[in-house]
């Protein structure tokens, strides 16, 4: 990932608006900034949330409250909890994410 021209800026997230994402079950509540080449996103997932499509685009995500697993596509899963991130680089194994009893996740794409 690389930043780029992006000057110094400060998102009161509580301003933003909310955007709601369906799932294959369940759905999240998004709220999306886009600055330059960067998409910062806080996401809250609900209870019984499952992802509808997998992901290709690299990113990185730090799970702020509550619980979800991560899917790969090979079917590997992996669970990430409160305080923890993963990683991931664009055309890395494909992926998706659920979560059995609702988590707020910070995207950074």
């Amino acid at each position: 990932m690389q930043i780029k021209d992006i000057p110094f800026s400060i998102v009161d997230w509580v301003l933003e608006d909310t955007t709601e994402v369906a799932g294959e079950t369940g759905y999240a509540e998004q709220r999306l900034v886009e600055l330059g080449n960067l998409r910062l996103r806080q996401v809250v997932y609900a209870a019984g949330y499952r992802a509808d499509h997998w992901w290709e685009r690299g990113h990185v995500l730090y799970v702020l409250s509550g619980q979800m697993i991560v899917e790969l596509k090979n079917g590997r899963h992996f669970p990430v909890h409160e305080g923890s991130s993963f990683q991931v680089a664009d055309g890395a194994p494909a992926h998706l994410v659920c979560t059995a009893n609702g988590c707020t996740v910070f995207i950074v794409d």
